[in-house]
């Protein structure tokens, strides 16, 4: 996946200045180069680079950070606001009328799975934001668009408008905009044609289709295997057009991402959606503050959720978290989870999501991500019921029995019985949080910094301490 690479060397740079008690000239200079070198690897625009690495350079000599109690951690938080810096600030959601038709269109070379977007973007419109839409076949130069537009038409079950390739593409514009405002529908798209290169004809055509609809959206579709040439791409037609986002698309393989992290601050023109796969449910709205995380491995919460909702039986969920909030995790939990993680899609990426997991994601590609899966649940369901639900309680024989029922070795039972910790110390806050009233999103974030330090919750300590003293019949 994108920025695998990228975010491989940044965790590196971050684990060495995040243990240092004091932060020096020295510990933050080796730190830079290390992020110099990853995003130079990563291929983002040197000048990007530079600007970046001054930014971060400034803002850690500042007061706060010097004398903060944890100066590394401090950069490191830095270090995610300046990509999220990167990568846009702004909302870049669609931009929807409040009243009449919404006109969305798609432009872009061939073969970057502009036609599939279109689709998948009128998907995610009519399923998640509720608008009525219609699609217009307006790719005359390769007839097997027009085609491949109605077949995605009837999997989604959205109209698709077309006048065959034999009428220009700018009269099926035309044609289709007036019939998608006689039936009532609130957002078109307009799948338009490619080329294998830039070249005028087709900007002229593409100019003629704005100055003829003045679309509310215009969204270029670039292949993220392109790298640095998604910027040039996105600068040629920003140029002839008034580019409103970009969608990336094959966000899902082994490109460097640098392209991804320049093109917002080169052309000033924002990602909107990343395609992650070949099926329609395969494309997201593109967060900044998400993949910031992601890259820095912190996991991405938020979006496996919203994917668990899409997925998973809602009444089991809520079961399942209503134990967690009451501080009753367990291993079975944990197999409950991963099993439900089996149904979300390709078990790398989602590994990256989930905060204390990141560790296993490089075991999961697609050779060996159903057996790494395997290892997990066999060591799970080698376990006795008591050591489900006290895992931490086992002694070093015990665990010898489980990594021979489980075929695995000691050091995996370990690994996983530490990662079930944090899981469960984090639910634990998480549940404190709620049953106190304050479960909001400043002590909810100040919550995951503090677990991803692998610190204690000051209240939780507290909490634990006043316990004990009631029962010793001490004070605190």
């Amino acid at each position: 996946m994108a920025f695998d690479s990228l975010s491989e060397r940044l965790n590196k740079a971050m684990r060495n200045v995040a243990g240092k008690g004091t932060l020096t000239d020295a510990n933050m200079e080796d730190m830079l180069k290390e992020v110099r070198l990853a995003l130079l690897e990563a291929d983002v625009n040197y000048r990007i680079v530079k600007r970046f690495l001054e930014d971060i350079r400034e803002k850690a000599r500042g007061e706060d950070v010097l004398n903060s109690v944890e100066p590394g951690q401090q950069l490191v938080k830095i270090v995610h606001d300046q990509i999220i810096e990167l990568l846009g600030t702004d909302d870049a959601s669609l931009k929807f009328k409040e009243d009449g038709l919404t006109v969305i269109m798609l432009v872009g070379l061939q073969g970057t799975g502009k036609t599939t977007s279109v689709a998948k973007i009128a998907k995610i419109c009519k399923e998640k934001m509720d608008r009525k839409c219609m699609m217009i076949a307006a790719d005359v130069i390769r007839p097997a668009a027009i085609d491949q537009l109605q077949t995605l038409g009837k999997e989604i079950d959205t109209e698709v408008f077309t006048l065959g390739p034999e009428k220009p593409a700018i009269e099926a514009v035309r044609q289709g905009v007036e019939y998608a405002k006689r039936q009532g529908y609130d957002t078109v798209f307009i799948d338009t044609a490619g080329r294998l290169h830039i070249d005028e004809e087709l900007m002229n055509e593409l100019r003629q289709i704005n100055s003829l609809v003045h679309p509310d959206e215009i969204l270029l579709t670039v292949d993220a295997m392109t790298g640095q040439d998604i910027v040039n791409v996105a600068q040629a037609f920003n140029e002839a057009l008034p580019l409103t986002g970009l969608v990336v698309t094959k966000f899902d393989g082994d490109s460097r991402g640098g392209g991804v992290l320049s093109v917002k601050k080169i052309t000033g023109v924002p990602v909107k959606f990343v395609g992650e796969g070949e099926k329609l449910d395969d494309m997201g709205v593109f967060h900044p503050d998400r993949m910031a995380d992601r890259i820095l491995g912190m996991g991405d919460i938020v979006s496996l959720v919203e994917k668990a909702q899409e997925k998973f039986d809602m009444e089991e969920s809520e079961k399942m978290a209503e134990r967690m909030m009451n501080g009753q995790f367990t291993m079975d939990d944990m197999l409950k989870q991963f099993e439900m993680i089996e149904r979300l899609g390709p078990l790398g990426g989602i590994m990256k999501m989930m905060p204390g997991m990141n560790q296993y994601a490089g075991m999961m590609d697609d050779a060996k991500a159903a057996g790494a899966m395997k290892h997990i649940k066999a060591i799970i369901q080698s376990m006795t019921k008591a050591e489900r639900a006290n895992p931490e309680k086992m002694r070093g024989t015990m665990k010898k029995r489980v990594a021979a029922g489980s075929g695995t070795s000691v050091n995996d039972v370990n690994k996983l019985i530490n990662q079930y910790t944090k899981m469960k110390k984090a639910m634990d806050q998480i549940g404190m949080l709620q049953r106190s009233g304050s479960l909001n999103e400043e002590n909810l974030e100040k919550m995951m910094n503090r677990a991803q330090q692998g610190l204690p919750d000051p209240k939780a300590v507290r909490e634990q301490m006043m316990r004990q003293g009631k029962k010793n019949k001490f004070r605190y």
